[in-house]
């Protein structure tokens, strides 16, 4: 089974999208910030990083900046999902290492849509 961390400092929006990608089939954990999101993506596999951007201690941004450089992570699939609607925040989030950036309120079929893209083989 496939393994995603949602990382979001919200526990309804971490609930929402657990719930989200458990009805996919996938097994998932969660992490309340980036730096509890580094911990434990060095003790566990996960085959894809659900980030939100804003976060207390460690922000998205700077997680993903940190993932790509532990070798065993650097390639890890990180979708980025952010309040942040402006063109200068998506262009952030690639030069940082995101593979796709959403900005929330995000539609199910979209997030669905990206996971799917990401997280190739059999859940």
């Amino acid at each position: 089974m496939k393994k995603i961390l949602v990382v979001d400092d919200a526990v309804t929006v971490r609930l929402y999208h657990k719930q989200l990608m458990e009805s996919l089939g996938y097994s998932v954990d969660e992490a309340e910030n980036g730096v509890e999101a580094l911990e434990k993506g060095l003790c566990n596999h996960y085959d894809l990083y659900l980030v939100d951007v804003n976060m207390p201690k460690m922000d998205g941004y700077r997680f993903t900046e940190e993932l790509r450089q532990i070798p065993e992570l650097q390639s890890s699939p990180v979708i980025m999902i952010s309040t942040e609607a402006e063109e200068k925040d998506k262009e952030k989030a690639f030069m940082s290492g995101a593979n796709f950036y959403i900005v929330k309120p995000a539609v199910p079929e979209e997030i669905k849509e990206y996971v799917a893209l990401l997280v190739s083989g059999e859940n």
